[in-house]
């Protein structure tokens, strides 16, 4: 199929590109994994497309004084992969966006246009809310931070106002101690999640966690923390008996929806069984679990 009529405006600088989308009726274009397809379907019909793929400054992975990540919006899925910094500091990204898609996508796909686009099955919103970061978003006018439970808010939308563009994601420093993993059921390697998990796990020396996050994705109209299952690890040395409890809590205040992918009782089989397996990896207790 072919878009709709649009018309098309490669922006050089960020302020030329916040300029043209502060007249209206103005989509930005990053990589266009998603925006072009909804086009081609006629499920999105912006009239005006802002090429912002050639602004320098929306792109890069730095490391701040504090430890801290900062990406920008433009950075690629493959930069991730392969940046040392990411490695090192942030190996969930690294790990997940592995499993993204194909090598050509990730050398298209950015960081920014996922968080926009917001699908409740892609990966970047659930590491986000792992990750516990925050979007700088811009306008002509002024800047403002997102955190990422407030950035999604609901099925394709999120707190981006009309003019604003995301221009970077901030990704705190983790602490010693922290352990991780992400998992995700598909149909096939690379497609989006049938029901994604992604978790961290903060543990004090003596083996008790002292803070986790553990964010779901595909089992909602956005990424979602489950806090129930987060409650039962905190304050505990976590051990399979305490994975299997905090597994089970995952489903609380859940309630995943049916589609041609599964139904909602398979999605909550799921849930149990990848959070469970997750927290088994992050602890290194997962032959314990089998």
């Amino acid at each position: 199929m072919k878009p709709p009529l649009f018309e098309y405006v490669r922006a050089e600088t960020l302020e030329q590109a916040l300029s043209l989308l502060a007249e209206g009726e103005c989509q930005p274009l990053a990589g266009g994994q998603s925006l072009i397809p909804a086009m081609n379907f006629r499920l999105a019909d912006p009239g005006r497309l802002v090429d912002i793929s050639r602004i320098a400054s929306l792109r890069g992975i730095s490391v701040r004084q504090d430890g801290a990540i900062v990406a920008g919006a433009m950075t690629r899925h493959r930069d991730f992969e392969l940046d040392a910094a990411v490695r090192e500091r942030l190996p969930l990204l690294q790990r997940a966006m592995g499993e993204v898609a194909h090598v050509a996508i990730r050398n298209r796909g950015t960081i920014g246009g996922s968080l926009a686009h917001s699908d409740p099955a892609a990966d970047w919103p659930a590491l986000c809310l792992a990750c516990d970061a925050s979007m700088t978003v811009r306008s002509a006018s002024a800047e403002r931070q997102i955190s990422a439970e407030e950035f999604s808010t609901g099925l394709f939308t999120t707190a981006i106002e009309p003019g604003e563009l995301l221009t970077a994601v901030h990704f705190p420093a983790w602490p010693d101690g922290r352990r991780w993993a992400v998992k995700k059921f598909t149909r096939r390697r690379g497609d989006f999640a049938i029901v994604g998990v992604a978790l961290t796990l903060d543990l004090d020396t003596a083996g008790r966690c002292t803070a986790a996050r553990i964010a779901l994705q595909g089992v909602a109209d956005r990424p979602v923390l489950a806090r129930a299952a987060q409650a039962v690890l905190v304050g505990t040395k976590p051990d399979a008996g305490r994975i299997a409890e905090a597994a089970k809590a995952a489903l609380v205040e859940l309630n995943p929806g049916s589609d041609l992918h599964a139904s909602a009782e398979y999605r909550r089989t799921l849930v149990v069984s990848l959070v469970r397996r997750s927290l088994g990896e992050a602890l290194g207790l997962e032959p314990l679990l089998t």
